[in-house]
């Protein structure tokens, strides 16, 4: 990689850390000396800002892909990439997109530091809470798994429970289930490209490095149970297994997966991996399609496939599929940022930026393979 475009990565990740600090939340006191309001009172420019950075991501990815697929990207340059977006934007402001992780942090204070059962008692019975005035969804139980919200005592208890250092730790903390993944990944296929493709994509850049989301937790104990699983240790493959659902749920889709290798185990059958990481893309993105029956798609579910997407990336329609709905799904969010609302056309318009690309996407192969069935015919 050329010393320039790695200076102008680096460069471009102070931007993006700089451009998440003008959506900092008006009733956040504890940061309320970098509030400027620019987001809230200039939504148009503050979109157009956010468009030209989400474009600009994927022109560095775009440029990544084509470099590795040349062969001109050492190892030593693409990690050192995953190093500088992670040391950058682990200091990036969380929440300009989504408030999950402020969700995280006031569920565990019930259970840490009132001791109080999260999945009895909401955030909202603590009147008087300063967390109250900027988490959302505090009039609910807990949303989780009990595996998460165990987990989260770690980086809630580490901090000696102020904020500041407790919105850090938990990014931190859920950073390091990023590299653990990414080590998987790498440690099951041998495959430096299937590294670069999860790890420097946008759509798993900005989810999992600046908001923090937990699907890169509950994907990482999946991924812990498929490795042990390739070196036949199925007891253990399937305790991973039941931690990830205990997690967030979403990954007991692949219990007909997990209950095949333990019948192949058992058997002693060859398991062809190939299929398996097939039909488990197959099995997370159709929970991702249909998860509009419970909320909405939110972009960062994105992630339960594209790990998948990364274990079998010779799979070029899978590979190109995930590819759009990464760009497409980061778009999703600019009809709240202009509008401020999410009524009237808003959920409209994120469906037709969420569905576009990859509908251009089938279209593309489509076409291609009925042009090379009149072509040979």
């Amino acid at each position: 990689m050329k010393s320039f475009l790695f200076i102008a990565y680096i460069i471009f990740l102070f931007l993006f850390l700089i451009f998440s600090y003008l959506f900092i939340d008006p009733n956040l006191a504890f940061l309320n000396n970098l509030y400027t309001g620019f987001a809230y009172n200039n939504r148009i420019y503050a979109s157009f800002l956010y468009i030209v950075f989400i474009l600009v991501f994927f022109i560095f990815y775009g440029i990544f892909y084509k470099l590795i697929q040349i062969k001109k990207t050492p190892i030593k340059d693409i990690s050192l990439s995953i190093v500088a977006s992670l040391a950058i934007l682990i200091f990036s402001y969380p929440v300009f997109l989504s408030y999950d992780i402020f969700n995280y942090i006031t569920t565990a204070k019930v259970l840490f530091f009132y001791h109080e059962n999260p999945y009895i008692v909401m955030p909202i019975e603590f009147l008087g809470d300063p967390n109250l005035s900027f988490t959302h969804a505090a009039n609910k139980i807990a949303l989780y798994g009990p595996v998460w919200i165990l987990l989260t005592g770690i980086p809630y208890i580490i901090t000696f429970y102020s904020f500041i250092f407790t919105l850090f730790s938990f990014k931190l903390f859920i950073s390091l289930f990023y590299i653990l993944s990414i080590f998987l990944i790498f440690r099951i296929t041998k495959n430096l490209f299937s590294v670069f493709l999860f790890s420097l994509n946008p759509l798993v850049v900005v989810e999992i490095l600046v908001g923090g989301h937990n699907d890169i937790v509950m994907m990482a104990f999946v991924l812990l149970a498929f490795n042990y699983a390739i070196n036949k240790k199925i007891i253990i493959s399937v305790l991973f297994f039941v931690l990830s659902v205990l997690i967030k749920y979403a990954t007991i889709f692949l219990l007909p997966v997990f209950v095949y290798l333990v019948y192949a185990s058992i058997k002693r059958k060859k398991v062809n991996w190939g299929k398996i990481f097939y039909w488990s893309w197959v099995l997370m993105f159709s929970v991702f399609l249909f998860s509009f029956l419970r909320e909405e798609i939110y972009p960062w579910y994105a992630v339960w496939f594209l790990v998948f997407t990364c274990l079998i990336p010779n799979r070029r329609i899978f590979l190109y599929i995930s590819l759009a709905f990464s760009f497409g799904l980061l778009f999703r969010y600019v009809p709240f940022m202009i509008s401020g609302t999410h009524a009237g056309l808003t959920p409209i318009i994120k469906s037709v930026v969420t569905f576009i690309p990859p509908s251009l996407v089938l279209a593309y192969f489509l076409v291609k393979k009925l042009w090379g069935k009149l072509y040979y015919q």
